[in-house]
């Protein structure tokens, strides 16, 4: 009996979810596809891995063994490829990293030049992805590693079963409309007026930013939704509404008639790597790790234990 770890992940993602659809939908795979995949896991192990409860599945008993052992099986594989790599004595693999856009934009440039300077036999490729979909694409083994943002003010999606790597500390600050009254200390409850630029709810970013505004007294009038910072600030200019810029976005150079003032209580975000338990055993993903935080440091992230 061969058991195929892409399609283990798959039967753990089923179970995860409660269902074929939801897990291809998290998997970024068709219903068809998956299905196909656990068709294939049963005929490797010799029986069904799951069956039909009226318009989902649930795991048989031999899933349920499956399911029990994946998470070992799984770790197992990260190790194998930590001991591969030791064992060559040189660092040589190639790496994927999900990013977000800011990220990737003024973090990546230096840790490439610093992987080929240090490490040249790391070809460290990137995808720019939202948080939730990195998340599941880590726990899938399809990233190595991602970039993810940690705010105070909502709970982390990988909280529990991913690795995390503090990186540094982000500032974020109001950007307003040149014209705006704003000044330099305003409170996050004055802009309670204000019409918004932020992304929708669904997204980790924007439940963060309606979670601030919550506590601080509001629910914010968003006016547009917009995942990008460029065409947000854009929107700003026009005299659109206001939105959120952090020290971290300032590659994307704000247009004339945006002002960045910065709020009376700082708010900060954290930023971090994070990795499957066990992959910081491979000396090729603690190479990258190590390049990430000099990375950081040099960008002016603020250290973490000064939040």
């Amino acid at each position: 009996m061969e058991l195929s770890l892409r399609r283990l992940r798959t039967l753990r993602e089923v179970a995860r979810r409660g269902g074929v659809n939801a897990a291809a939908a998290s998997l970024h795979y068709s219903p068809s596809a998956v299905s196909q995949q656990l068709e294939a896991l049963s005929a490797e192990v010799g029986a069904g891995v799951v069956e039909r409860r009226g318009r989902g599945v649930r795991l048989t008993p031999v899933g349920r063994v499956l399911i029990e052992h994946a998470d070992i099986l799984l770790a197992a594989e990260q190790r194998a490829c930590a001991a591969v790599e030791e064992a060559r004595h040189t660092l040589t693999a190639r790496l994927e990293l999900g990013v977000f856009a800011a990220a990737a934009a003024s973090l990546l440039p230096a840790v490439i030049t610093d992987l080929d300077t240090h490490h040249p036999g790391i070809t460290l490729d990137s995808v720019e992805i939202d948080t939730d979909d990195a998340v599941t694409d880590l726990r899938h083994g399809q990233l190595d590693l991602a970039l993810l943002l940690d705010y105070p003010d909502a709970p982390e999606p990988w909280a529990g079963d991913l690795a995390v790597v503090p990186l540094g500390l982000d500032r974020i600050h109001l950007a307003a409309p040149a014209d705006s009254a704003h000044e330099p200390g305003v409170d996050l409850g004055e802009l309670a007026h204000e019409n918004w630029i932020i992304s929708g709810p669904r997204t980790y970013y924007g439940r963060a930013v309606r979670t601030a505004c919550r506590r601080a007294g509001f629910d914010p009038v968003v006016r547009h939704h917009v995942d990008g910072l460029a065409t947000a600030l854009s929107m700003v200019a026009a005299g659109l509404g206001v939105t959120l810029a952090s020290d971290l976005g300032r590659v994307f150079a704000p247009p004339d008639g945006v002002r960045i003032v910065p709020f009376e209580q700082p708010l900060r975000r954290t930023v971090v790597v994070a990795h499957l338990p066990h992959a910081d055993d491979r000396p090729t993903v603690r190479a990258v790790i190590d390049a990430l935080t000099r990375a950081a440091t040099a960008q002016g992230l603020g250290p973490v234990d000064a939040a």
